[in-house]
């Protein structure tokens, strides 16, 4: 991974987000080993395995880049020490509600 992040015990609801190659979008990764930029159809994981999903991420590298572990809630809402930074990722740009994902803006 290129930055630091919180380390997160094996039990904690996590999922697995990254930028796109192409465009730099936050986007998560989905139960059908697919990404998409809607939060709640990415999958939520748990238990030790979810280190082996991780390096299969990490191999994504023509999709995604940089993919980490984001904490959530146990119904995948943004949760932990990063709730701030996430949701912004996850909803858009904070300036105006006419901008960003939030707009509709792809």
């Amino acid at each position: 991974m290129s930055s630091e992040r919180p380390k997160l015990a094996p039990d904690t609801p996590k999922v697995i987000t990254a930028w796109t190659s192409g465009g730099g979008r936050s986007v998560y990764l989905t139960s059908a080993r697919g990404w998409t930029e809607n939060l709640a159809e990415a999958e939520i994981f748990t238990g030790a395995g979810a280190v082996d999903v991780l390096a299969w991420a990490a191999k994504d590298q023509t999709h995604v880049a940089d993919p980490y572990f984001m904490q959530v809630t146990a119904d995948g809402k943004v949760a932990g020490r990063e709730t701030l930074r996430e949701t912004i990722r996850a909803r858009g740009p904070t300036t105006h509600l006419n901008f960003g994902k939030q707009a509709g803006n792809n």
